[in-house]
């Protein structure tokens, strides 16, 4: 079954529930998919796209959250909160950051990086490869911060 496949099946186990959390985060999902769909590109989604389009979901509320927090609007906060942990049991499991300070060490040492010069590429291959197991702005400190 695909994630799409899947997002369906919950979201009509949620209606059922009357789970007002899980329904928000599950029809922002389904929202973003069909919009993916209907973009006039043309072109299938892939589950990398998949992974990618609920990280840009759950960076949004996560923004919306400090907002809201920084405004003393808790209520809404909670709301937002609750509806990013429904959409990260669909995301690969994160990586912590002892274990991506590993991975970046291994391959700034496989690709022979020394300097600031090479974060692009660096940032390259770790993006490729942990696609959906680490957030970008975390990834993007870990490696300044090794070849510093």
């Amino acid at each position: 079954m695909g994630l799409e496949e899947k997002i369906m099946t919950d979201l009509k186990a949620a209606m059922k529930a009357k789970d007002k959390a899980a329904l928000r985060g599950l029809r922002a999902i389904k929202q973003a998919f069909l919009l993916a769909k209907t973009d006039g590109s043309g072109s299938e989604i892939t589950a990398t796209d998949e992974i990618k389009m609920m990280q840009k979901l759950v960076k949004q509320r996560n923004e919306s959250i400090k907002i809201f927090r920084e405004q003393s609007r808790d209520d809404l906060a909670d709301a937002e909160q609750e509806e990013v942990d429904v959409i990260m049991n669909y995301l690969p499991k994160q990586m912590t950051e002892d274990d991506l300070k590993a991975f970046v060490r291994a391959k700034i040492e496989a690709l022979g990086a020394s300097s600031m010069r090479d974060m692009g590429k660096v940032m390259g291959a770790c993006s490729k490869e942990l696609a959906g197991q680490a957030d970008g702005a975390v990834l993007s400190r870990i490696v300044k911060e090794l070849l510093a």
